[in-house]
């Protein structure tokens, strides 16, 4: 895993705790169900043939960015309800 990587997964990871520590979790449908979509998409991508000139991989890094950014809209959202 790159550094650049671990910082974003460990940033993740903090969002998650952070929304879980306050308790009062808003619905977001659209924002949750983009989520899974990410997540789809990534599994799918990690499950593809791997020789595609590093576009598979750089495909990779900007959804688990995405993913991290959703999560922090869902928690941004979850503060402002």
């Amino acid at each position: 895993m790159s550094k650049k990587r671990s910082v974003y997964v460990f940033a993740g990871t903090l969002i998650i705790a952070a929304v879980c520590s306050i308790g009062a979790y808003a619905a977001q449908p659209r924002m949750e169900n983009g989520l899974r979509a990410l997540e789809i998409a990534r599994a799918e991508l990690l499950a593809a043939s791997r020789n595609k000139g590093g576009h598979r991989r750089k495909a990779i890094e900007l959804i688990d960015q995405a993913i991290i950014e959703t999560k922090m809209g869902i928690a941004v959202g979850a503060m402002n309800r």
